[in-house]
């Protein structure tokens, strides 16, 4: 791996922070970590000019680590200010021995990309290292990258999300169809938007259709259109969502909601672009990109028989997996901060600020509802705040609990245990369609222990027919078992 140049700078007053980063960085075996020392700027950006020429030559560092003793504030505004003049893009990574939340808040909007509090932990500061390391063999940063193709929307700046972004101009320059895949909340619509507007139908109409939101017995009709005189009440000719996304791009997400017919006639239409409206006597043609989303494991329900494996292959030939947001941690922060700001001008109300303290409960929370999910709770946290910065008690999560003073360790692992006891039994049950035997042998447990778990927590489950769990079900059941035990 190329070498990654680090600026390592003091204010002076923390020459302990300054050695123990330098020592860390000179233990890591690798040897792909260059700290280069440099004395903090006095003399304005021209001083800051000549110690980056000396000490890099024309290629600016690719990380610069800013070492801080007390009154933070004052000692970085002339560092932030050369910065941005000479080296725009350089992420800036604190390492404080001290600092409030009001200082903390200021350095961020400055620019600081992360911070770290002495005592420096050699891992903490590697890991944070390697992260930036990361990012800085990606060729063009995050910004750049979107500044290029036009797709300044997407907030974050994680390795995922950016490998999933670098993949749209290739799928939007092919015609063939996608199939973009991804938990709830994941932005498939938003990706699918922005394949469509970077091909060459981008003047053409984007249609987006959620076929879990049509009536069964309706979905052909809004798809395919009808003849006057097609069915009772069919008074007039009526042109489907296929017609009027003529030339362009027809997004169906939750594809995996079509009935068995409709995706027999949709097949038919992906073959040769042709299709018969209801109650139509003649053809009809329409030249459209299909682009198809879904929460479900497709492959799944093809062996179940819930869906037609010959539409499966049709549509899944450019394949697009988004990563859910647990997997993009780092992206939380900057996802929070961009909602706070959307939701606080709609309500024309002051910029709310987020403390340290509320980015790190959302950073430890799962995120099962993904990005959907965290603006819903920021946008709550900005209606409910009574101060310009919101608090760790302003975001609400769902399935936790503040701890209160009153409240002992006992109680509270209590409580969460039997949270997760009810939680994990209702998964279980519906996943077995209500089959006590069959859950009972999933969970491990006798029957009669099982029985009386179930009388526990007051759960009556009626049996059902059993439904294909789809993949991150069975995985999520899968590990709550191993705690379970």
């Amino acid at each position: 791996m190329e070498q990654t140049n680090i600026l390592l700078m003091s204010d002076g007053g923390a020459t302990g922070l300054m050695l123990s980063v330098r020592d860390i960085c000179g233990r890591n075996r690798s040897g792909d970590f260059r700290v280069v020392e440099a004395p903090w700027p006095a003399a304005g950006t021209s001083d800051f000019s000549s110690i980056l020429l000396r000490n890099f030559g024309q290629t600016p560092p690719h990380l610069a680590i800013l070492c801080l003793s007390q009154n933070v504030r004052e000692r970085t505004e002339l560092f932030f200010e050369c910065a941005r003049k000479h080296c725009r893009e350089i992420p800036v990574l604190l390492a404080l021995e001290s600092a409030d939340e009001e200082e903390l808040l200021a350095l961020l909007r400055r620019g600081a990309v992360d911070f770290m509090f002495a005592p420096l932990r050699a891992h903490e500061v590697v890991l944070r290292l390697r992260r930036w390391q990361r990012a800085a063999g990606n060729g063009d940063s995050a910004s750049q990258l979107k500044l290029k193709l036009g797709l300044e929307q997407f907030v974050g700046e994680s390795q995922a999300l950016i490998a999933a972004i670098r993949q749209i101009p290739k799928l939007a320059r092919c015609d063939a169809g996608v199939f973009i895949t991804g938990e709830t909340g994941t932005g498939k619509e938003m990706f699918a938007r922005a394949i469509h507007y970077l091909s060459p139908r981008a003047g053409q109409p984007f249609i987006p259709v959620n076929c879990g939101a049509i009536p069964a017995d309706l979905v052909e009709n809004e798809l395919f259109g009808h003849d006057a005189g097609a069915f009772t009440g069919a008074t007039s000719t009526t042109r489907g969502l296929i017609h009027d996304a003529d030339g362009g791009t027809l997004f169906l997400d939750e594809i995996d909601s079509l009935p068995l017919p409709t995706q027999v006639k949709l097949l038919r239409f992906l073959q040769d672009k042709t299709y018969r409206p209801l109650g139509a006597r003649k053809m009809c043609q329409a030249d459209i990109r299909v682009i198809a989303a879904s929460n479900a494991d497709l492959e799944m329900a093809v062996r179940s028989g819930g869906f037609r494996s010959d539409l499966f292959y049709r549509i899944n030939v450019l394949p697009l997996a988004l990563p859910p947001l647990r997997e993009r941690k780092e992206d939380i922060a900057l996802l929070a901060r961009h909602f706070a700001a959307l939701r606080s001008r709609e309500l024309n109300s002051p910029a709310r600020e987020l403390s340290p303290a509320a980015l790190q409960k959302l950073a430890f929370y799962d995120w099962p509802g993904n990005v959907r999910e965290l603006e819903n709770i920021i946008q709550r946290a900005v209606v409910l705040a009574d101060q310009p910065v919101i608090r760790s008690e302003d975001v609400i999560l769902p399935g936790t609990a503040e701890i209160t003073t009153s409240e002992s360790f006992k109680d509270m692992k209590a409580e969460l245990i039997l949270r997760f006891e009810r939680s994990y039994l209702q998964r279980l049950l519906t996943l077995h369609a209500g089959n006590i035997t069959r859950a009972a042998r999933a969970a491990n447990k006798n029957r009669r222990a099982f029985w009386q778990l179930l009388r526990k927590h007051n759960l009556q489950f009626q049996r059902t027919t059993p439904a294909a769990p789809s993949a991150v079900e069975e995985r999520r059941i899968r590990m709550d078992k191993v705690w379970f035990h």
